[in-house]
């Protein structure tokens, strides 16, 4: 994916409680690319998803690494 290019496809979510926080996977089901963010567990499914999404974004964004 180059920079010019929107975040197309399907995106699974995996949420799991982890003490006090809940640890969210993001999963580009296109390209097998997987992100993980921790958020407190007051926050919104929304925003949780709207943040590992945001890190989904950017890691796709980035030249590959070898």
């Amino acid at each position: 994916m180059n920079r010019n290019t929107e975040l197309t496809g399907e995106i699974l979510f995996e949420f799991t409680q982890v003490g006090t926080q809940m640890r969210v996977a993001a999963i580009h089901a296109a390209s097998g690319t997987e992100v993980v963010v921790v958020t407190p567990l007051n926050a919104t499914r929304q925003q949780m998803q709207q943040l590992a999404t945001a890190k989904l974004k950017r890691r796709l964004q980035q030249p590959e690494q070898r």
